[in-house]
């Protein structure tokens, strides 16, 4: 090859990727900045909905009520049976998700909080996003190839702008779908994405979550024992917390086959296990009880199983909502408990449950590392890291999401393949 020709194409490669640069930037934005003002929609009408629920303790007794408005809210919109598990298979495959899952995801996750049922807001943000990255695709006329990046760049966009993590979420969104299959080209759109959605969700006054993490300890092997301790019984809860959300949806479609039928008792059964255990601690997504761990250094020892409880009870039975702020909740308090039993400051202590939780039931060990700086500051992160990595490993290949596919082996470098369970 002659040097000319080798200029050539050296020139056109830089023009490839200036190109790249300018269209993902342009594409990183449009959808960020719908998916911030989709995110902070959201977030504001999920922390409206748990307000007048705290003010109006008799919302909980129509939770049944709520539960039949879900359905044939899903019903009417066409997307019954759609879920998270469909978002990553959008990534994946060309089929998109369907428009129409935006407002019935929306609506679903905030009548959920409304009653008092045991959720989150990831599922619904994922969700969102993808919904958001489906319409945009369409606009743009974009092929599949690139569909499959804006559906990546639109759950990067609604994750940030929901949970104030945008590094996080730039990182899940890559990282979730595939375990081990890592899709570098996706990086710079889901950061654009990711970043320009935070930016417009804080101009509209939407609080990113922040937990203070106060005397954090030094690299000592007193220090280094106890999260270990504390990585290794998170990574084993993890597994019980995935088994019973798979087992309940399982359960209760086996014992009722009409899903209306379903969600109202799943709603009854709800409102007889808050009236039994005294306190409303364990419905919603229960971020109060988490402040609580941080702020007083107090926490219940069976709150993170009555927590799994309510949770799989809620989803399984058909109510909408996520799964992540529930495990943020499982690991901060089995964290808090643990700790105070083995000598370890009980705030530190739940940081590192919460990261090894995370971990445990995404499978996602780089975000869960930027998630935890994010979250709590950079002073304990060789720690959260080290909790990230110990609880990735005895996790096994237990996940939330059945649509997740892990590639590699965690003991072996050797392909897999097996989806989560």
């Amino acid at each position: 090859m002659s040097k000319n020709e080798q200029f050539a194409r050296t020139a056109k490669n830089v023009w490839a990727y200036i190109a790249a640069f300018l269209r993902w930037s342009l594409l990183g934005l449009v959808v960020g900045g719908c998916g911030g003002l989709v995110g902070a929609a959201f977030s504001k009408a999920v922390a409206y909905a748990t307000t007048l629920r705290g003010e109006n303790s008799w919302l909980l007794y129509l939770l049944p009520v709520g539960g039949l408005a879900i359905v044939g809210l899903y019903k009417l919109c066409r997307v019954s049976g759609v879920g998270t598990n469909e978002v990553f298979e959008g990534v994946r495959a060309e089929k998109g998700v369907s428009v129409w899952l935006a407002p019935a995801i929306f609506l679903g996750t905030v009548i959920t909080h409304l009653f008092g049922g045991s959720a989150g807001r990831e599922g619904a943000a994922l969700q969102l996003g993808g919904s958001v990255a489906t319409l945009f695709g369409r606009i743009f006329r974009l092929n599949e190839r690139d569909r499959h990046i804006l559906t990546m760049c639109g759950m990067s966009a609604v994750f940030a702008a929901v949970f104030g993590t945008p590094m996080a979420a730039c990182v899940f969104a890559v990282e979730v779908v595939s375990v081990g299959r890592f899709c570098t080209a996706a990086l710079f759109p889901c950061i654009v994405s990711s970043a320009s959605a935070y930016g417009v969700a804080q101009l509209l006054g939407v609080p990113p979550e922040r937990f203070l993490v106060e005397n954090a300890p030094g690299l000592e092997l007193g220090a280094l024992w106890r999260v270990i301790v504390v990585a290794i019984v998170c990574a084993v809860v993890s597994m019980l917390f995935c088994w019973a959300m798979h087992t309940g949806a399982k359960l209760f479609k086996r014992f009722f086959k009409n899903e209306f039928l379903r969600v109202a008792v799943g709603g009854v059964i709800i409102i007889v296990l808050s009236l039994l255990v005294g306190t409303t601690d364990y419905n919603g997504g229960g971020m109060n009880v988490i402040e609580r761990v941080f702020e007083e250094g107090t926490v219940r020892p069976e709150a993170f199983l009555l927590k799994i409880l309510f949770t799989a009870i809620t989803i399984g039975a058909g109510f909408k909502g996520g799964e992540i702020v529930p495990t943020l909740f499982i690991g901060a308090t089995l964290g808090g408990a643990v700790s105070l039993l083995i000598g370890l400051n009980p705030a530190f202590g739940a940081a590192v449950g919460m990261a090894a939780l995370f971990c445990g039931v995404t499978n996602c060990p780089m975000t869960t590392v930027l998630l935890s700086i994010e979250l709590f500051g950079g002073a304990g992160a060789l720690f959260y890291m080290l909790a990230a990595f110990i609880s990735f490993l005895f996790s096994g290949y237990f996940s939330l999401y059945s649509g997740q596919h892990i590639v590699f082996s965690k003991l072996h470098e050797e392909e897999v393949n097996v989806r989560g369970h």
